[in-house]
């Protein structure tokens, strides 16, 4: 109770402290005891006016006959739930003047607090969830010193919170329970009145207008249905007969998400790039007459604009749209095999579909007839093919390379000069190709020690690029170094000050024989090593003095009216073999001037007669194979015998390389990799290279045919493959081998005299 008086201003000396006098200012504790020595939290807010629940009203089980706990241990998430409604005042709405609002209220036990929830509705036009957060309420004035309880709340009863009226019709199966073993009657639930402004709106559709008209059209459902779903067709445009036309192949897609059209060109004969677009994706009009004035496809129609300044104007939409005009738009209903259509003054005729557009034809509209119709004929005389023209450019200056002052002559910012990327991937170095041709090279020269002096020549195909290299010999006075570094060499005598770029050396122009000037010094290619040489005879397209198959052919026509007397005169005696020297005397001597050095060498090459004894035969492998069996004490063939069973799915006999290797690996035989590789080179092999085990088991048993033992050999170093030196492929020609490939027998059979026909049957022998 204040002791102020309250005509006095609230100001130091015109009250009195209340807490004068006073001796206790404890806090009401939040701890007690439930039994003994067991603390536990109480009620944190203050009982009712009257006293705790217990004291207001009586318990359902006498005192004594129950443990009494705390309210939020006894009650802990038990909530009781009412369905209740109420009124709203509507005065915005005719004839409806309130609208009925339905709401949840939950009463949590524990602690006595409430919590109002109006269940979501969808189109309600009103913000709805949780009216009234979960707390403790107190009753309207003037008893507002007290809280609702739990037996404030039943059905039919009226409740009030914050000024707001509920009125209480049903409640759960939980709450009618609790409130029965409470010894509360709980009456049957009552029917809420009805909503008169949702009757309004179901009756009368009219009387609830938009204030604005709705434009908008929902084409997300067809988006989502025909997405990805392209109609095909195949057209064409005959614009013969203008001048300089032609006829366009074109293809049209028509997309049924949202009924647009793109044309496409198949084939252009105009010079241009095949497959531009002939029309850019958009909805295609039936009749063009001009392009649509400004906000002439908006959604909508602006009536009247009111208010002179920017920040008052006021926008009316005119609901009839007036003035607005129905543009009509091809869909899919207007496309046919057969069908002509209009774009944009071009008629376009459709001729083909592809199956998915027969398909949705057939299954749409029942649609079986899909014969595609002929394209009319060229007409060649208006035909018309415009060739791009070429860039005239100012005559070289001799500053710099051609490359660079072409391109600042192009473009104004200096550039670098593009290079051939595609050719760069297609002959850069992948493994051991490396794409490079090596050539040993002598110099021609007035000089006489210019001409002793050995050089490398490198072609990189990458570039066309050259780069000289001078291989040093003892005492020549002329050291190892780099004579010309890697760049594009142009071919002699060209103009230099001109505007056409000059030309360079080819991969044609490199083969032994050849001629080369590189920076005033003349060159000729005398030998090439192993892999330029089997590089252009594997791509004899390019380079035509590997063409074995060609030169062949020259050989065959220059032999033809002397055929006899060239075999007579070259038949061997005694071998079928013929030297190189030999044969190419008699072939410069035929061909002429024109035969080169190089393909000499490509039909030696191709008709090679290796005369090479290796250093280990078969016999001896065997040996050196069964002395280390020996040594090792290994025998178990039979064993052996069931892993190569065991591989041999098929029970052919017969293995490939590779199995035969990892079964002699996995018995684990003991011999080292290099004598494993000679034992399989030697086994005889089939026409698909696959070896017979069996054989291999017989090479392996002591018992058959077994040699005396090899002294100790060291079979790394011995066996390897870099250790015998290969032979020389061409210094022997087989002659009956290119007497067969010229195939002139039929010509001079019935005029050779019979003793070199036999003589020449010898010698095939």
């Amino acid at each position: 109770m204040s002791l102020r008086c309250p005509d006095l201003p609230f100001l130091p000396g015109y009250s009195v402290n209340p807490n004068v006098g006073k001796t206790e200012f404890h806090l009401n504790p939040i701890f007690g005891f439930i039994g003994e020595g067991n603390r536990a939290l109480i009620e944190k807010v203050k009982p009712n006016m009257f006293g705790p629940l217990s004291d207001k009203f009586p318990s359902i089980y006498p005192r004594g006959q129950c443990t009494e706990l705390p309210g939020w241990i006894m009650f802990d998430k038990q909530i009781l739930c009412f369905d209740a409604f109420f009124q709203e005042t509507l005065q915005e709405v005719r004839g409806s003047p309130f609208q009925v609002r339905n709401v949840k209220i939950y009463y949590f036990l524990e602690d006595g607090t409430i919590q109002v929830i109006e269940p979501r509705v969808e189109n309600s036009g009103v913000s709805q969830g949780t009216l009234i957060s979960r707390q403790r309420i107190r009753f309207p004035s003037p008893m507002d010193f007290n809280f609702y309880d739990v037996m404030d709340f039943n059905i039919g009863r009226e409740v009030e919170f914050y000024g707001r009226v509920l009125k209480i019709t049903n409640c759960d199966k939980f709450t009618r329970t609790f409130l029965n073993r409470c010894g509360i009657s709980v009456p049957d639930p009552i029917v809420g009145p009805g909503d008169p402004y949702m009757e309004l709106r179901s009756h009368d559709k009219d009387a609830v207008q938009p204030k604005k008209p709705n434009r908008t059209k929902d084409s997300l459902g067809k988006f989502l249905e025909n997405d990805r779903k392209v109609l095909h067709f195949k057209a064409y445009w005959d614009d013969q007969n203008t001048e300089y036309g032609y006829l366009h192949y074109l293809e049209l897609r028509y997309y049924l998400a949202d009924d647009t059209i793109e044309i496409k060109e198949l084939q252009s004969e105009s010079g241009g790039e095949p497959g531009f677009l002939f029309l850019r994706r958009a909805k295609l009009p039936k009749r063009y007459k001009e392009l649509p004035a400004v906000g002439g496809n908006a959604n909508y129609t602006i009536l009247n604009v009111l208010g002179s300044a920017l920040s008052n104007r006021r926008y009316i939409v005119d609901p009839l749209d007036c003035g607005r005009e129905n543009i009509q738009y091809y869909d899919e209903r207007d496309l046919s095999i057969g069908g002509v259509i209009n774009c944009y003054g071009r008629k376009l005729v459709l001729t083909d579909c592809d199956a998915f557009t027969k398909e949705y034809y057939a299954t749409k509209y029942g649609i079986s007839e899909f014969t595609p119709i002929s394209e009319p004929a060229r007409n060649k005389e208006t035909v018309f093919i415009a060739k791009p023209k070429e860039r005239d450019l100012p005559p070289w200056n001799g500053f710099g390379s051609y490359e660079d002052s072409a391109q600042n002559c192009i473009t104004v910012e200096p550039k670098a000069p593009h290079k051939n990327f595609k050719k760069f991937l297609s002959y850069d170095r992948i493994g051991l190709d490396s794409h490079v041709l090596r050539f040993k090279a002598k110099m021609v020269s007035q000089i006489p020690e210019n001409c002793t002096r050995n050089f490398i020549i490198s072609y990189f195909l990458t570039d066309d690029s050259l780069a000289v290299f001078e291989v040093g010999q003892r005492n020549s006075g002329f050291s190892a170094s780099t004579f010309s570094s890697r760049a594009e060499v142009q071919l002699p005598g060209q103009k230099i000050f001109t505007s056409k770029p000059p030309l360079s050396y080819t991969p044609q122009h490199m083969f032994i024989g050849a001629t080369l000037i590189i920076n005033g010094f003349k060159f000729v290619l005398v030998e090439a090593d192993e892999y330029a040489l089997r590089y252009m005879e594997i791509n004899c397209g390019q380079f035509p003095k590997a063409n074995l198959k060609r030169i062949m052919d020259n050989v065959r026509e220059k032999l033809k009216p002397i055929y006899k007397d060239f075999v007579a005169e070259n038949i061997p005696k005694e071998t079928s073999v013929i030297s190189y020297s030999k044969l190419r005397e008699k072939l410069c001597r035929i061909m002429g001037q024109d035969f080169t050095e190089h393909e000499m060498i490509t039909i030696a090459r191709g008709f090679s007669a290796s005369c090479y004894n290796p250093r280990y035969d078969r016999m001896k492998i065997r040996a050196i194979a069964l002395t280390e069996l020996k040594r090792f004490l290994w025998d178990d063939l039979e064993r052996l015998r069931e892993y190569f069973l065991q591989t041999d799915h098929s029970k052919s006999g017969k293995l490939s390389k590779k199995e035969c290797y990892t079964v002699l690996k996995g018995a684990r035989l003991p011999f080292d990799n290099e004598l494993l590789e000679k034992i399989l080179e030697v086994i005889k092999k089939d026409d698909d290279c696959n070896l017979n085990y069996e054989e291999i088991l017989q090479f392996l048993d002591r018992s058959i045919c077994a040699p005396p033992d090899e002294p100790p050999t060291n079979v790394k170093n011995d066996l390897w493959w870099g250790s015998e030196p290969q032979p020389e492929a061409g210094k022997l020609i087989d002659w009956c081998a290119f007497n067969k490939y010229l195939d002139l027998e039929s010509t001079f059979r019935d005029t050779i005299e019979p003793n070199s026909i036999i003589a020449l049957e010898s010698s095939r022998k």
